[in-house]
């Protein structure tokens, strides 16, 4: 028997978000974490797992590579977004993967109605984008990870010879 698909492309986000529905009717609690994870580290493992911890399944939202560019810098991402996607989906903590396009992740909380959506420790309840959002569609917010001590742009600036003071 095949295992089921745990990797969805940005035109599968309804299949996904069918398959979201399912879990819930069955009476998962979803977590939705998102991120560009250009480099993965220990600071992404944390997160997620910390994430993880908030419910039975954690579905992992991951930037295009078109995203990663408009918010980083046209020299990102180091790593394209099905390499991105496959380490995650290696991960033990992280059920599925979706990869999303828009600068925000507006659309796949509407699409995907997750219990919790989970950010790391450089949000707050108050200041997560989408809060407002969260709020109108009855989404927990949970602030997850260590605190924000290892950051992927700081550490592709050190390795390319500079401090990491100028990193995004």
């Amino acid at each position: 028997m095949a295992e089921p698909q745990r990797v969805f492309g940005v035109e599968q986000r309804a299949e996904l978000a069918e398959r979201v529905a399912e879990l819930r009717r069955a009476g998962s609690r979803v977590v939705l974490a998102n991120g560009c994870f250009d480099l993965l580290h220990v600071g992404h493992v944390r997160y997620l797992t910390d994430a993880r911890s908030r419910g039975d399944v954690l579905v992992v939202a991951v930037n295009t590579d078109a995203s990663v560019r408009r918010a980083k810098g046209a020299d990102r991402p180091l790593v394209p977004l099905a390499e991105r996607m496959e380490l995650l989906a290696g991960l033990r903590v992280v059920d599925l993967v979706l990869a999303f396009e828009e600068d925000t992740l507006a659309a796949t909380l509407r699409a995907l109605v997750p219990d919790v959506h989970a950010k790391g420790t450089d949000y707050t309840v108050e200041n997560v984008p989408e809060a407002a959002l969260d709020r109108e569609l009855g989404i927990e917010v949970a602030i997850c990870g260590d605190p924000k001590d290892h950051d992927s742009s700081r550490m592709i600036a050190e390795v390319r010879g500079g401090s990491g003071s100028e990193a995004r």
